[in-house]
């Protein structure tokens, strides 16, 4: 089975002060960090859906002309980009915490017709895994900067929740950084 992997990184990053994707954290940029966590997990092939000018070395590039419009509209062009993968795994670009050996275990989790969620500690978080169609139906009922959250909610039915360790947190603020570095 294929599993894309899309990295969502086109946000402007406005509480931070800049694009979140472009911040360093360890030495190295917040998207170059996902794109190497993708890739160490196996997933392939790997999306950055980014913004205008924006380097995605190591995975296919895909350009949000329009990043204003929210994350929604950066996951339909992550979906369309998988185009007929059998499943996408979807990361946020500004969550550091996150491990290849989570990625690994939640996309081995998932099965057609289902969604599978990573959980740390009660607490679900990203990866996010299911399959085109099913992403499709979430950007339905997605607001103009959600994702999957209210169609998890709609159907609780189709969730697999796969217990991972990691941090789960998001930077989100230059304080959610500075916590971080420490």
């Amino acid at each position: 089975m294929t599993v894309a992997l899309a990295v969502l990184a086109a946000g402007s990053g406005e509480r931070m002060g800049g694009p979140k994707a472009e911040l360093r954290v360890g030495g190295a940029r917040l998207l170059d960090r996902a794109i190497a966590l993708a890739r160490a997990a196996g997933c392939t092939p790997i999306y950055a859906v980014v913004r205008i000018g924006a380097e995605a070395t190591g995975a296919t590039r895909v350009v949000n002309p329009d990043p204003s419009r929210g994350m929604r509209s950066s996951l339909a062009l992550a979906v369309e980009a998988a185009g007929d993968a059998d499943a996408l795994a979807v990361l946020l670009v500004d969550m550091p915490g996150l491990s290849a050996a989570a990625v690994r275990s939640v996309v081995g989790a998932w099965r057609p017709d289902r969604v599978a969620v990573a959980c740390y500690d009660g607490v679900r978080a990203h990866p996010t895994v299911m399959s085109p169609d099913l992403w499709r139906s979430a950007l339905e009922t997605a607001g103009p900067d959600e994702g999957a959250r209210a169609f998890l909610t709609a159907h609780p039915e189709l969730v697999d929740e796969i217990d991972v360790v990691g941090d789960p947190a998001d930077l989100d603020t230059p304080d959610d950084l500075a916590r971080w570095q420490r």
